[in-house]
């Protein structure tokens, strides 16, 4: 890499680090930042290869090594343990940092993520054929084929229309992603597989889900929820992959109720 990875800080109170997905950048949490900034410390970060950090990407783009990236950047500024929340590809992230570094993690939040998002057997997932659709794709039209993501998952929300307008223009403002990064962190969507490892987790752990989700369908909601039986789960039922977006207000609301015990953390 040629730079030291870059985040940013918002408010004050407990650390929360906020932990984008595949496509996009750390631009698209500024809503979400903005109303949690009230009552945590916010700290976005650009998985490396996008946003800020869109020169700083590893040669080995394994999840182990970018999920050690971001606990040492965060722990680096901070010097503290703080929550992890990760949207979709960032749930992994912030999972396997979890699973790795616990003693960095005050716990974890998952957003519409899934410990394996390719359908297998007996597994709801997205089909293997969309995912290669992607990689054809790439190469051709960058910028297409992140506008077509965008448009997936938002599928099924109500507010279809304004949900792809706000991410597309929170994310636009920054430089693009290279193909090479945009393969090497789609094939993480594709080949990681945490559903073995999510026994270990002895940490509170929250998962919320999006009721039109398409990416993380309800039946892989049900098969998460028996692997992982101490996590707390909310589905937001007016929203698909990006429930932070299409229900803002309460989605920090309920981020909120969960910290302060509110809503139990078992």
């Amino acid at each position: 890499m040629t730079k030291n990875i870059q985040l940013s800080r918002l408010g004050q109170g407990m650390p929360i680090v906020l932990i984008h997905g595949w496509g996009v950048n750390a631009g698209i949490w500024q809503p979400l930042a903005e109303q949690l900034a009230n009552n945590f410390e916010v700290i976005t970060i650009d998985l490396p290869g996008f946003g800020l950090n869109v020169d700083c990407v590893p040669r080995d783009y394994s999840l182990e090594n970018i999920a050690d990236l971001i606990a040492s950047a965060v722990t680096r500024e901070i010097g503290k343990p703080a929550l992890y929340l990760g949207w979709s590809l960032g749930g992994l992230v912030a999972t396997q940092i979890a699973l790795s570094a616990p003693e960095k993690v005050l716990g974890l939040i998952n957003v519409a993520s899934s410990p394996c998002f390719v359908q297998k057997d007996e597994w709801p997932g997205i089909r293997p054929e969309i995912l290669n659709n992607f990689y054809k794709l790439l190469s051709v039209d960058t910028r297409k084929t992140i506008d077509n993501f965008l448009k997936i998952q938002a599928m099924g929300s109500p507010q279809l229309r304004t949900d792809i307008k706000t991410v597309r223009d929170l994310v636009m403002k920054h430089d693009m992603p290279s193909v090479d990064t945009l393969s090497a962190s789609l094939k993480l969507l594709e080949n990681v597989d945490l559903r073995g490892a999510l026994e270990d987790l002895n940490l509170p752990a929250l998962s919320l889900y999006g009721r039109l989700d398409t990416l993380v369908p309800k039946g892989a909601i049900a098969e998460i929820s028996k692997i992982s039986p101490n996590t707390h789960t909310h589905t937001f039922e007016h929203s698909s992959h990006a429930p932070f977006i299409s229900e803002l207000s309460q989605f920090a609301v309920v981020v909120e109720q969960w910290v302060t015990g509110q809503i139990s953390k078992a």
